[in-house]
């Protein structure tokens, strides 16, 4: 070390009036000053080893109470039927909250002053609030989601935005899942501030159906090949009644009204079932449509 220290200062050196011997003395004293500065950088090096394994193995420590702590949470919400979105979500809070003060402890055991801890996690708050105005109401949207609730994890619901079922709230973004299997994420900002529909919230669903045809059509008919088909399906509740009426009569078209109840997760399934036994009846009784259309409620 003495001798990389004694060749670099002798490159450093470019004067030429001085001689041998006083060359020789200014780099034995810069060798000697250099040589004091790395001792005593080693000195407090070493003097502070302890306290940099302690707070190393406070900081491990904490990691590894908060992973603890932070599992027991959960249990304790699960068995107290809080929903599994709001779950995710307090985890993510609490998860932020423990590893900040595990940092700020091990910060202090550091010898660094609070005051300056204090200070920089200030500066970085504002900072990143300056930064990130846009997200700040999207975490308020996550907490106005937990704890209103206007859908949970496994809902099918419509935003402004996007429509799917939600898989995950977490703290900027509810996570949605389209019935083509692709993933978006919303900002929960957006979510909370707009108009949600929740189709799944309710246990059934009402279809409702409108038929046209010619004005001289056999109404009677009609409605008795409605009645038909929808007493004959499995799907299609009983109580509520069934709905099929006679309500729009528009010069040479009659719409019949009908309207039928099922459960939630069979909706589709009687939409579908509707259109084509609905078809096949009608041209097995050479009965023709001139429109054919439905539209969504809920119950």
């Amino acid at each position: 070390m003495e001798l990389f220290i004694t060749k670099y200062l002798l490159s450093l050196t470019t004067t030429t009036d001085l001689s041998e011997f006083d060359i020789k003395e200014n780099l034995k004293g810069e060798a000697q000053q250099v040589t004091t500065m790395f001792s005593s950088i080693n000195e407090k090096l070493k003097s502070m080893l302890p306290s940099i394994l302690f707070a190393l193995i406070v900081f491990v420590i904490g990691m590894l109470l908060s992973k603890i702590l932070i599992n027991l949470l959960l249990k304790t919400l699960k068995r107290t039927n809080v929903d599994k979105t709001a779950r995710g979500f307090l985890k993510s809070l609490i998860k932020i909250v423990l590893y900040t003060l595990i940092g700020v402890i091990t910060l202090s055991l550091l010898n660094v002053p609070m005051t300056s801890i204090v200070t920089i996690i200030g500066a970085a708050g504002l900072a990143i609030g300056l930064a990130l105005q846009g997200s700040l109401s999207n975490l308020a949207g996550g907490f106005i989601i937990l704890f209103a609730q206007p859908f949970k994890s496994g809902d099918y619901i419509e935003t402004p935005d996007a429509s799917g079922t939600v898989e995950s709230i977490s703290i900027l973004y509810t996570k949605l899942i389209t019935p083509d299997n692709n993933t978006i994420y919303v900002p929960n900002g957006n979510v909370s501030s707009g108009k949600i529909i929740n189709y799944t919230q309710r246990p059934t669903r009402r279809l409702s159906l409108e038929f046209s045809f010619n004005s001289d059509c056999d109404i009677k008919k009609i409605k008795k090949i409605l009645v038909e088909i929808i007493s004959s399906h499995e799907k299609i509740l009983k109580d509520p009644e069934p709905f099929i009426k006679v309500g729009r009569n528009a010069g040479n078209k009659i719409t019949i009204y009908t309207r039928v109840w099922t459960l939630t997760e069979d909706y589709w399934d009687v939409n579908f079932d509707m259109f084509e036994l609905t078809t096949e009846a009608f041209d097995r009784h050479d009965i023709k449509t001139s429109q054919n259309h439905y539209d969504i409620s809920m119950r």
